[in-house]
């Protein structure tokens, strides 16, 4: 990525099953070793659903619906660690359909259901604040 001297728009998606598990993988390359929930970048002229849904199927095969804005978040230790100021807009889905495919296995070893108050280590900033915001009904996830 070039050097951006402002903060980007990343986009999260919490897929809560009916058993009230959320999805995870554990990411490899970029931000490898970190697990976290499906999600990327917003692309230029697109709208947040809509970059909300295009990232879980492109990540997961999943197709997502009746998505929500669950928070945001300000990852400024990801900004300390890396040099990348991003704004996480994290949606929340609770609908979805298709078979759970791993479409991006340079990216992520593999994604699983998990109970969200025992989520797996290392977690990648923005997925833990959009898991801890998911369970404290919480809509500006701040530093935590």
């Amino acid at each position: 990525m070039k050097n951006i001297s402002y903060p980007r728009v990343g986009i999260g998606v919490l897929i809560v099953n009916k058993d009230n598990y959320v999805l995870v993988g554990k990411r490899k390359s970029l931000h490898a070793p970190y697990f976290s929930i499906p999600g990327g970048h917003l692309e230029t002229g697109e709208t947040l659903i809509d970059a909300a849904k295009r990232e879980v199927k492109e990540e997961t095969n999943l197709e997502i619906d009746s998505v929500e804005l669950l928070g945001v978040s300000n990852n400024l230790d990801t900004y300390q660690l890396e040099g990348k100021h991003y704004v996480s807009l994290i949606f929340l889905a609770k609908e979805y359909s298709g078979e759970l495919l791993n479409l991006e296995p340079d990216k992520c070893e593999g994604w699983f259901w998990c109970n969200p108050y025992k989520i797996p280590e290392p977690h990648f900033e923005p997925s833990r604040k959009g898991i801890t915001g998911f369970l404290n009904l919480s809509t500006y996830i701040k530093e935590l």
